[in-house]
């Protein structure tokens, strides 16, 4: 990822305390070839994705079919995940997107926008987008809306 992703991405994550702290965990992206099998590359993507989670994780899947939820609709998903106790895995596909069976397995699907986004932009705004939910729980002042 380029310098800009890692230090936006780090930027918030390093903002969060213990318990809600967020962990990377990259699955790195099929080889692509001029004749590349995409549907396969797809498939074998989310199949790393789904066995790099936690066993018992609630799994959100990020996509563009999901519910748009508000800074205050994520911050009320957000108090509900910390208050369950569970992990919270959120899968990110690829730039082909994910895996059907990602999808049907998610507990929930999160979509930050109707606009397709490239996969390092999604990775700062997710964890923004976490700070700020939790800075709106907390009552701080980095979210002034």
């Amino acid at each position: 990822m380029p310098d800009w992703v890692k230090a936006g991405y780090s930027e918030y994550a390093e903002r969060l305390p213990r318990e809600c702290a967020l962990h990377l965990l990259e699955i790195p992206a099929s080889k692509r070839g001029p004749n590349a099998d995409i549907a396969r590359m797809v498939r074998d993507e989310g199949e790393r994705l789904l066995a790099a989670a936690p066993a018992r994780s609630q799994l959100i899947a990020l996509d563009e079919r999901g519910q748009l939820w508000s800074t205050a609709e994520l911050a009320g998903q957000l108090a509900g995940w910390l208050q369950e106790g569970r992990d919270i895995s959120l899968l990110i596909g690829g730039p082909d997107g994910l895996d059907q069976p990602c999808r049907d397995r998610a507990d929930q699907m999160w979509s930050l926008s109707r606009l397709t986004l490239p996969h390092p932009l999604v990775r700062v705004v997710v964890a923004e987008q976490i700070y700020r939910a939790w800075s709106l729980l907390q009552h701080h002042p980095y979210h002034r809306a």
